[in-house]
């Protein structure tokens, strides 16, 4: 007899012990090798004889998050993994954990460690006794702290991200940026469809999708320091939560990712005109020169600014890929930078006004910057 597979029958056995399961925790995981054993151990302890399972949705983590994952489900059958080829991002992450799993509920949670699975119970509880539709694990909720987490800017931040939210939207939530909550699986996969799955903040997309009004009953948590790895949030994340209010309101009229990428590039036409302006100056009459260079230095700005904003979640790090991502990102824009110049140039020769002209070439190239660039710098590719 296979003593591996009898060994796991065992664990499988003993998992459920009779129970249907309940709960499935979502953990949307990049480069978290090393918080998994022991975060797996916590939800164990905290759950009891709760008949559970952990999801760890991994974007292809470079230092093997996913083998490790795949290493703990042999010994433990609640561990399961969805390794994605190609895919990045919490939100999107999160999206296929709730079509992932028969469980009744899920959880959404952090891996490393800043979440106290403690939670959970209290949590599962509320919404399984219909007290709240969610329930929020909160950094600001009366009783919550975070001087374990060591980082005041950050809890700054996230306090004026939260205000914002409130404002524009009018969710009553002390933490409506939280990434650590729970709901009914029904609930959720019911709002799938018309979630915009961008950036970091997906219960505030939650809140804002839901037709009816949701009620939310919050947890203070006491955030913790990160155990092991390094963060993945940074100052841009006010601007996933203007990336989601934009995909609610425009989103299906212009494409989310495309008005982020148009929002840069006309960032990129101030930089491009105080290039062409201060060139045409020093070389008074040479257009094509100085559209050539104005074009030049407008897409090297525009590609920072893409990989800090508007691909952070799928963003470049590390000199070699943001080298590797800079020269794929010219060479895939040469075509659209060769007809702007050519435009330009050309309707300028025609007499139109240095400054129209060169508006008429950037938007010439725009829209093949946009899809080249996407499927072949931040894309699979």
């Amino acid at each position: 007899m296979d003593m591996t597979h009898t060994t796991v029958s065992d664990a499988v056995r003993a998992a459920s012990d009779g129970k249907s399961l309940e709960l499935a925790i979502i953990l949307p995981t990049l480069n978290e090798r090393d918080n998994l054993p022991s975060l797996v151990e916590r939800i164990d302890g905290a759950l009891g004889a709760l008949r559970w399972e952990v999801l760890i949705v991994d974007d292809n983590s470079a230092d093997g998050t996913a083998e490790a994952a795949r290493t703990l489900s042999l010994t433990d059958p609640r561990v399961r993994v969805i390794q994605r080829i190609g895919r990045r991002g919490l939100a999107s992450a999160a999206i296929e954990g709730f079509c992932a799993t028969a469980a009744p509920y899920v959880a959404v949670m952090d891996a490393d460690h800043q979440h106290d699975p403690a939670l959970l119970p209290g949590m599962l509880e509320a919404v399984r006794s219909g007290e709240a539709d969610v329930a929020v694990a909160s950094r600001f909720a009366e009783g919550a702290s975070m001087e374990e987490w060591g980082r005041p800017d950050r809890e700054k931040l996230s306090g004026v991200a939260n205000a914002m939210a409130r404002k524009l939207t009018g969710v009553s939530l002390s933490d409506p940026m939280s990434g650590y909550f729970l709901l009914s699986s029904d609930r959720a996969r019911a709002l799938v469809p018309n979630l915009s799955g961008i950036g970091f903040k997906i219960l505030l997309d939650l809140l804002a999708t839901s037709s009816e009004t949701l009620t939310v009953k919050e947890f203070p948590l006491s955030f913790a320091a990160r155990r092991s790895g390094e963060s993945k949030l940074d100052r841009a994340i006010a601007f996933d939560f203007l990336a989601g209010l934009y995909d609610k309101t425009f989103g299906k009229l212009i494409p989310t990712r495309f008005a982020l990428f148009g929002t840069v590039g006309a960032s990129g036409v101030l930089v491009h005109m105080a290039v062409l302006w201060a060139v045409l100056f020093i070389y008074d009459g040479a257009f094509t020169v100085a559209q050539t260079i104005a074009v030049l230095s407008a897409m090297s700005f525009n590609f920072w600014l893409n990989n800090w904003l508007t691909y952070r979640d799928q963003r470049l790090k590390g000199t070699k890929a943001v080298m590797t991502g800079w020269i794929s990102f010219c060479l895939t824009c040469a075509v659209g930078g060769f007809a702007n110049v050519a435009v330009a140039t050309l309707l300028e020769s025609e007499g139109l006004h240095w400054i129209l002209a060169a508006l008429a070439g950037i938007g010439v190239g725009s829209v093949w910057n946009y899809a080249l660039s996407s499927r072949f710098v931040w894309g699979r590719y």
